[in-house]
């Protein structure tokens, strides 16, 4: 039944030039990165606080260390490398038919795989910002063996990532609402859908041909028009 699937939803790619795709941390896991809420997610293992706490904007100002240390540790993943996923996401958009990926990702592994058109929701482990003069930061800048990056102005360096209790760029949020309400084809693979409000935006797909990727279940499986419940390195091997 999976392999039928597949082939159905390849006969859709093979016709469609107007293909986005709407990815989580799934997308990731086959290159090593662990997900949140996976079987050896972030979320299963024990610290002093839970992940979310960590990773929220309160804990990341009053808790700088710690924040830093769950960070170096967990987060900053800078030498994984794309898996074949993200490299036929980069060859279906060189190609013409993907309009563009909005991620939940941070690790910039689309970008690594070539494909340009990349909306990433919650911002990048490669992008760092001074909270104090702005100065903007690259990831090899900065010195990771410190407790806490800190700028020449003397302020502290931030990822320019989207912690708990902070809002996404409202830039981001509009461009995905309109890629994906202007695709033939909405793939959403790789999340659980239960991250808002990301996952709120598949509601504004119009068409009749919204394909669900993922292993577990999620609250959409019922609204889509195809569901593979499969690894995305199965599904996207085959297209």
């Amino acid at each position: 039944m999976t392999l039928k699937k597949i082939e159905l939803l390849k006969s859709w790619v093979e016709e469609s030039n107007n293909i986005v795709f709407f990815g989580g941390a799934g997308v990731s896991t086959e290159s090593g990165i662990p997900d949140f809420r996976g079987a050896n997610g972030l979320y299963h293992k024990s610290y002093h606080f839970p992940p979310e706490i960590i990773l929220s904007h309160s804990f990341f100002i009053s808790h700088t260390v710690e924040f830093f240390k769950f960070y170096k540790e967990w987060i900053l993943k800078t030498d994984i490398k794309p898996n074949i996923a993200h490299s036929k996401l980069a060859e279906l958009e060189a190609s013409g038919k993907l309009r563009g990926i909005i991620t939940q990702n941070i690790d910039g592994l689309h970008q690594k795989a070539g494909s340009r058109h990349v909306c990433e929701l919650h911002g990048s482990i490669l992008r760092n910002f001074c909270m104090r003069c702005g100065e903007f930061h690259s990831v090899q800048d900065i010195d990771w063996h410190d407790e806490v990056p800190i700028c020449k102005c003397n302020g502290v360096i931030k990822p320019d990532v989207v912690l708990y209790e902070e809002a996404l760029d409202e830039k981001n949020m509009n461009e995905a609402i309109h890629l994906i309400s202007q695709a033939d084809i909405l793939i959403v693979g790789g999340t659980s859908l239960s991250v808002y409000p990301a996952a709120g935006f598949i509601k504004h797909y119009k068409g009749d041909k919204m394909v669900l990727i993922n292993q577990l279940p999620t609250p959409y499986d019922d609204e889509t028009n195809l569901l593979i419940q499969t690894r995305l390195g199965e599904v996207f091997s085959r297209i």
